[in-house]
């Protein structure tokens, strides 16, 4: 199978992800800072080291901040409900993804928070000036999501983190989903106070695993309340990190693939995969730009753009697209709405239900890329 839907989960993993995760689960599968036998404390040791790892690439300064989640989604409902207050205003964009957007709006609809929502432009790229002219006094978050998944336009985040820094308070959460392990993220550089992303997509590790960088300007409440295995005397959550955000049995495999997967990213080298990526995506939009048989979405610039686009083929449904790549060229690609509705009523594509969607990685091909122009020209050629 040519696998093209890496937006949602890359796929093959690194072999040295596997054997990670094997290795965890065969020679330290105990439950790890539960108990003070060796394979326990070994594998707390093996914990402490993927959270080193993660804050030194994300450059976050105290590692005990780095939280394991379940997924992207799970560290980004974390950020919103642990650190919105009652009376608090929020800005997001139309590029957020329904794990964004879904509990902002709930949280809106309860009269809990006030919420600004900002369009994109016909690149799918928010205006910084706008962000900050939609601060308010009470604005305690921002929301950017750094690369959409829908069009793969990348938004200008240091500009607006920055920028934030000099102007108020309020904080910016990055939804990262996209980006992690494909452009460079520095929270001290870019002014991000929280950062979100997933472990299964750019850093190649396992289903089930994410992270939540908190910076040390934000207060976030705990998402889950529980076992810590260390103060189990104390009545409330006990305080200290990184213990206050983390509870119950942490997916030991799952940390174990994450880090073996980032040290695949940061060995192969950012600008290595970066150069990739452009590279491939060059290929597929130079391919179909000048087709008038499809329509295509976003910057349709590698410069400003993930490896990630839409499109349509004039004329068709885009699930009957994916369904023929699927059946007749076994190629895998995403079809639908892709969980971010308002980026499609913002580029015209919400009534039709979606687009089709290709989303590469650094483990893709320039064989693979050919076969699927050739594969989507024919289907076009068929009507």
């Amino acid at each position: 199978m040519i696998y093209l839907d890496n937006a949602a989960t890359t796929y093959p993993k690194p072999d040295r992800v596997i054997e990670a995760m094997t290795r965890m689960m065969r020679e330290l599968g105990a439950n790890p800072g539960r108990a003070a036998h060796r394979m326990a404390v070994s594998a707390e040791r093996e914990i402490t080291a993927a959270r080193h790892l993660v804050a030194r690439f994300f450059n976050l300064r105290d590692p005990l901040r780095v939280v394991f989640t379940h997924n992207c989604t799970d560290a980004l409902n974390f950020a919103l409900k642990g650190v919105l207050e009652p009376g608090d205003h929020v800005v997001t964009t139309d590029a957020a993804h329904n794990s964004v957007s879904r509990p902002l709006e709930a949280m809106a609809d309860r009269g809990l928070i006030t919420l600004t929502r900002l369009p994109l432009d016909a690149q799918s790229l928010v205006d910084p000036d706008a962000v900050f002219k939609a601060l308010r006094p009470k604005t305690k978050l921002v929301e950017i999501t750094h690369g959409s998944n829908v069009t793969g336009a990348v938004q200008p985040l240091a500009e607006i983190g920055l920028g934030l820094r000099q102007r108020c308070d309020a904080l910016l959460l990055v939804d990262a989903a996209q980006t992690a392990g494909v452009l460079p993220l520095d929270m001290e550089a870019m002014g991000i106070d929280l950062l979100a992303l997933p472990g299964h997509k750019g850093l190649f590790g396992p289903p089930g695993t994410g992270l939540l960088l908190i910076g040390e300007r934000a207060r976030v409440k705990p998402w889950r309340e529980g076992g810590t295995g260390g103060d189990s005397a104390a009545r409330l959550q006990p305080t200290q990190l990184p213990f206050y955000w983390e509870s119950g049995t942490p997916n030991t495999a799952g940390i174990a693939g994450l880090a073996e997967g980032l040290r695949f990213v940061e060995e192969t080298g950012l600008e290595a995969i970066q150069a990739r990526e452009k590279k491939l995506m060059r290929l597929l939009l130079d391919g179909l730009r000048d087709d008038d048989r499809f329509r295509l979405f976003g910057p349709g610039d590698v410069e400003r753009q993930v490896g990630v686009f839409s499109f349509l083929i004039r004329g068709q449904d885009p699930h009957q697209t994916g369904a023929v790549l699927d059946s007749a060229y076994d190629i895998a690609i995403r079809t639908g709405l892709h969980c971010a509705p308002y980026i499609h009523k913002s580029i015209g594509s919400f009534a039709g239900g979606g687009t089709a969607r290709i989303s590469l990685s650094y483990l893709n091909t320039e064989a693979e890329v050919a076969r699927t122009l050739e594969a989507l020209r024919e289907i076009a050629a068929q009507g």
